[in-house]
């Protein structure tokens, strides 16, 4: 998306894009307008010609040129529906996929600090504004602009004295409703901000739906949305309260127009300056005048309500984002990962990881260990590249990470989390989301390499089965079953592993420690686990306290010379040599 440091500015870009349809579109207007000139005029030939000469052979012709001008104004506004309106769809669909993109490129940091209904209230109700600019709106504004400026031309033509008080009449109430409108478009910003917060908090309620039942939460879920709906009211009816001012000043202003009208046509018949003719053609000219001014406060309404929704575009599209591209391609790889000094803080001043350095040799199975908070999880967002560290380096095979593509570089991972994200489609699907092109073949194995077929099975559908939003139909080791099928599927050289067996059954756990064994091998692996059983026999362990490196070795090395990993043992199995022997060997 382009960058644009006002709303206006992505107006002009989307009007630019679009000109040839917009000219289009105002010369249909010409023709409208053109069309729309005989109503007013008939008068003045009814009264003068028909009535005043007694012409009556005039009346089949102005019925005729009455009707063809309406026939003509409706063939233009088929015309305009086709040329604007679909003009509109396709900016709107355009700007949907622009912004999805940009959110789709959004730093990890920026996403993490979003609701996903605001997301969604961005994808489709700010791109939504985009019809206004090129679609209907904008037809009718140009339609306002173009009557009022052919009314005004008739208008100075008939009596241009009595056509400059009527404008200085209407100046006053004009600078009211143009004051109005500016205060306006606050509003509707609070209004999209509030709307964006209601979506973000109905996705979160219904998607944990299960957490506000199973803890009796119903009513306060329903007070909370229901306090935010107030919030939200608030600004709509304030936003109600200020286009009913502006209506009502915009309904004087036109009764003023009429007034000094009536009043200065009166004086102008009764002088013998103006037929009655012509003062019922500058009566009927003086009313498609002051239409415009009647539509002025839904039309201001609309334009505060766009540029509202245009500056959060705007806000959008100026974030950076999270790959500026120019990176270096990425070829083969052994799969070496390796940190050096490197330290991180999400927030300024408070440091996640520090000074933390170590390798993951290509082809091992490096075990990262530590307490809750220790870093674990951090360590592999790094690797993800979905932070950047504050100093050191991360690197693949000895090349800074910073400096790869970013795409190529993922695409050399794969990830298999603790409770990995399903989407709501078939299981064939989730497990094909690693590599589309797969074959069915292809992805039959990987599901038997995974142990899928243990359950998939006794499903009706087999593979083809939908698993649900987040994998809801599918027990958790089924999950995180699917999860390594798909990073079977992704057969990427590096693997990192985040907790992935500490929440499973015992026959669960042994069905995924053999999916992951069959999944590690030949592959650089990096395990995170709290459970120390999971690590047994890793190739080395890195033990993390406090975002520091505190020791690496073999589980047996450690045991016996490192106090920290001792006590994160003794914790877990409570010091006793016999349990030792009973732990199952992770990949």
């Amino acid at each position: 998306m382009a960058r644009a440091s006002t709303a206006r500015d992505l107006i002009r870009e989307i009007v630019w894009r679009q000109r040839r349809q917009l000219a289009a579109g105002v010369t249909l207007l010409f023709v409208d307008r053109a069309a729309g000139f005989v109503l007013p005029l008939a008068p003045k030939v009814l009264v003068d010609e028909v009535i005043g000469k007694r012409r009556a052979d005039l009346l089949p012709w102005l019925a005729v040129a009455i009707v063809a001008a309406a026939l003509v104004q409706a063939a233009v506004t088929i015309a305009l529906t086709r040329v604007l309106g679909l003009s509109a769809e396709r900016v709107v669909l355009g700007f949907r996929r622009r912004v999805m993109a940009r959110v789709l490129g959004l730093p990890a940091a920026d996403l993490d600090g979003m609701q996903s209904g605001a997301l969604v209230s961005r994808v489709l109700d700010d791109a939504n504004a985009m019809q206004n600019v090129v679609g209907f709106e904008l037809a009718r504004w140009l339609s306002n602009v173009v009557t009022a400026a052919v009314a005004l031309a008739a208008l100075v033509y008939l009596d241009w004295r009595m056509t400059l008080a009527a404008l200085a009449v209407a100046a006053v109430p004009g600078f009211a409703l143009d004051l109005t409108h500016r205060r306006m478009r606050p509003l509707f910003h609070e209004r999209a901000v509030l709307r964006a917060d209601l979506a973000g908090r109905l996705a979160q309620t219904l998607s944990g739906v299960r957490i506000v039942r199973a803890y009796t939460a119903e009513r306060r879920e329903r007070l909370a949305f229901a306090k935010a709906l107030h919030r939200w009211y608030r600004v709509l009816a304030s936003a109600a309260e200020r286009k009913s001012r502006m209506n009502a000043v915009a309904v004087v202003a036109s009764a003023c127009v009429v007034g000094v009208v009536v009043v200065m046509g009166g004086r102008a018949m009764l002088d013998g300056r103006m037929s009655l003719g012509d003062f019922a053609s500058y009566v009927a000219f003086a009313l498609m005048f002051a239409s415009p001014l009647l539509d002025l406060p839904d039309i201001a309404t609309r334009a505060s309500e766009t540029l509202a929704h245009l500056d959060r575009l705007r806000e959008l599209s100026e974030a950076r984002p999270e790959d500026p591209g120019g990176g270096a391609s990425v070829g083969e790889v052994r799969g070496e990962i390796a940190f050096e000094r490197v330290s991180f803080a999400y927030e300024p001043g408070r440091d996640v990881l520090r000074d933390v350095t170590f390798t993951a040799h290509a082809g091992h199975t490096t075990a990262l260990v530590g307490a809750s908070g220790a870093g674990k999880s951090t360590v592999l967002s790094l690797v993800l590249r979905f932070y950047a560290p504050r100093e050191g380096a991360v690197r693949l095979d000895g090349v800074d990470v910073a400096g790869l593509d970013l795409r190529g570089y993922r695409g050399r991972l794969s990830v298999v989390l603790q409770d990995d994200l399903l989407f709501d489609a078939s299981i064939a699907d989730n497990i094909a989301y690693a590599r589309p092109r797969a074959t069915r073949e292809e992805v039959e194995r990987a599901a038997r390499v995974a142990h899928c077929d243990e359950f998939t099975a006794r499903l009706p559908d087999g593979l083809d089965t939908r698993v649900g939003e987040r994998g809801v139909k599918l027990s958790g080791g089924q999950r995180q079953r699917v999860a390594i099928a798909r990073a079977v599927l992704a057969d990427a050289p590096v693997l990192l592993l985040d907790e992935a067996t500490s929440s499973l059954d015992a026959e669960s756990e042994t069905l995924v420690r053999s999916a992951l064994a069959a999944l590690s091998r030949g592959r650089t692996v990096i395990v995170i686990a709290h459970r120390l059983s999971t690590v047994r026999a890793a190739d080395q362990i890195v033990v993390l306290d406090r975002g520091a490196v505190v020791d690496v070795g073999t589980h047996d090395a450690l045991l016996g010379r490192s106090a920290r990993y001792r006590e994160l043992y003794d914790a877990q199995f409570g010091g006793a040599p016999g349990r030792e022997s009973a732990l199952t060997e992770s990949p």
